[in-house]
């Protein structure tokens, strides 16, 4: 019986349209005055200008949240160490969007830029109101304004579709012969027929070369979005509001399988200027409620196809962020270009099997510390001691 190829049987990841790295970004975006900036505040704890008229925020504010995980904390109460890392989402808060930004109306043009800066989006959506706070378009309509933003990157990408296929068409169509510009201007076309039918570049059928193709434009609309719903207090704690049905209905015909997350900007408001955890907690309580924020923050960073790995010790504990599908020696170069270089051996465990085991020797007792090659790809909240050759003079280890 011949050899069985080397990558035979191995499950490839799909591909992914967008940025590869690790270094991404997701943006907040809505009409001016929907809870933007007020939300960036609460979600970093920075002061970012959260004022009552529309284009407060003109340069966007940039900031890294932590990602809260429960793994990781247990790791650090266990080997109590000196330096403690979590992974960190890095979050931009970006001025309002008005209809016509596409064609420069507002400030549409520096915003819609921001936006293709990111790599991922919070659209915040306003569904409380407040007479003291003006809506841009006159009054609160939920639907309406998602479809405004909906529509002006649509057409933003619509115009930047003109640009590009104009010469790609003279050089295909008339000079014909270039099979790579031929491909592009196929994959173009396919994006301008979803994009006149109304519909976003993401929810098209997409295969590995087109996503190729996709991902050296970059378009707005192949983003994923995370739609947070903006309440008043009551409304959150009750869990009724009037236009909560009318938006999931939406977000279903327009970006189906979407995640859709209310919050309460007025509630997180109030619990960010509590003095301590206890006071915050008791609020809560007694409200019988609960905060939002950690549940964001987490489909945040996995909307960008983030995970992230552990070293642990009691030097250090650390979470290291990876993009979905990286294998153990890309995974090791994140810590070190010689660890990557010099890749021997990844020795991982899974973190349910260390904590139910209750330590790395009784993980190894129990078969459970396993030691992977180059084509191992690395889960989520993998523990993971890496071996290589310490050419470069460094230890040959990293835990």
């Amino acid at each position: 019986m011949p050899p069985k190829k080397k990558d035979e049987g191995a499950a490839k990841p799909p591909p992914l349209i967008g940025r590869m790295g690790t270094n991404l970004k997701i943006g907040i975006l809505g009409l001016p005055n929907v809870g933007k900036s007020t939300f960036f505040n609460v979600l970093t704890k920075n002061a970012a200008p959260a004022e009552n008229f529309p284009f407060c925020t003109i340069d966007p504010n940039e900031s890294r949240v932590p990602v809260p995980d429960k793994r990781w904390e247990f790791l650090c109460d266990y080997y109590q160490p000196a330096s403690k890392v979590p992974a960190y989402l890095n979050v931009v808060d970006i001025a309002g969007l008005v209809k016509g930004a596409h064609e420069g109306k507002g400030l549409g043009n520096a915003f819609l830029s921001n936006i293709n800066a990111c790599d991922a989006m919070f659209h915040v959506v306003r569904a409380f109101s407040d007479e003291e706070i003006v809506h841009v378009e006159g009054e609160v309509d939920p639907s309406r304004d998602l479809q405004i933003i909906y529509d002006e990157l649509r057409l933003k990408d619509l115009e930047y579709l003109k640009k590009h296929l104009e010469p790609l068409e003279r050089s295909v169509v008339r000079g014909g012969g270039d099979k790579k510009k031929k491909e592009e201007y196929d994959v173009l076309k396919k994006v301008e027929a979803l994009l006149t039918d109304n519909k976003w570049t993401r929810v098209g059928s997409w295969d590995a070369k087109e996503i190729e193709v996709l991902n050296q434009h970059l378009f707005l609309t192949s983003k994923p979005v995370i739609y947070l719903v903006n309440l008043s207090e009551k409304d959150y704690i009750r869990k009724k509001n009037k236009w909560l049905v009318k938006i999931k209905e939406w977000v279903d015909a327009n970006d189906p399988g979407a995640l859709v997350i209310p919050l309460s900007c007025a509630l997180e408001l109030t619990l960010a200027t509590m003095d301590s955890d206890e006071e915050r907690d008791n609020y809560l309580k007694e409200a019988g409620t609960t905060s939002c924020l950690e549940k964001i923050i987490v489909n945040g960073y996995k909307a960008l196809n983030l995970v992230y790995f552990f070293t642990s010790g009691k030097d250090e504990v650390k979470a290291w962020t990876i993009q979905v599908g990286t294998k153990a020696p890309a995974a090791a170069g994140r810590i070190h270009t010689d660890f990557e270089k010099g890749f021997i051996m990844a020795e991982v465990m899974n973190f349910a099997d260390f904590k139910e085991a209750g330590s790395e020797t009784a993980c190894k007792a129990a078969g459970k510390y396993k030691q992977k090659g180059r084509d191992y790809i690395v889960d989520d909240g993998d523990i993971i001691f890496f071996k290589f050759n310490a050419g470069a003079g460094l230890t040959g280890k990293k835990k």
